[in-house]
């Protein structure tokens, strides 16, 4: 399974940004999605994860109320709505796939199994 994510950029505190996550190769359909993000001095941190046909979501209360994930299973990519964006979402995010489905698996970096370049998100004060 290949990842490909795009959307990153530069934008001021309160914008908005989509990224996207599409997936090629051996991938089927009933697996989940997940996005991580990583800054400078910090583990990779887990944001948000949606299962194969979308009916669990999770979020990581940073960004709970703020960013939206969301899936295309036709076009193998998975999205993140990213409004009302802070400072402190300035990070390298990553999308990966995984086999589970629960959410305290799909908050953990051990579950995932492949993982995309990184697309770099900044927010500016």
């Amino acid at each position: 399974v290949q990842l490909q994510a795009s959307g990153g950029g530069m934008v001021q505190a309160g914008g908005s940004l989509r990224l996207s996550c599409a997936a090629s190769g051996r991938t089927g359909s009933r697996y989940s999605m997940g996005w991580f993000r990583h800054s400078p001095g910090k583990e990779r941190e887990f944001v948000s994860a949606i299962t194969w046909n979308g009916g669990r979501i999770y979020y990581a209360d940073s960004v709970k109320g703020r960013f939206t994930i969301s899936r295309d299973n036709a076009k193998n990519t998975v999205y993140l709505q990213m409004n009302s964006l802070k400072p402190e979402d300035t990070a390298v995010y990553y999308c990966s796939v995984s086999p589970r489905f629960a959410a305290g698996d799909l908050r953990r970096v051990m579950f995932y199994e492949h993982w995309s370049q990184g697309t770099l998100v900044t927010v500016s004060s």
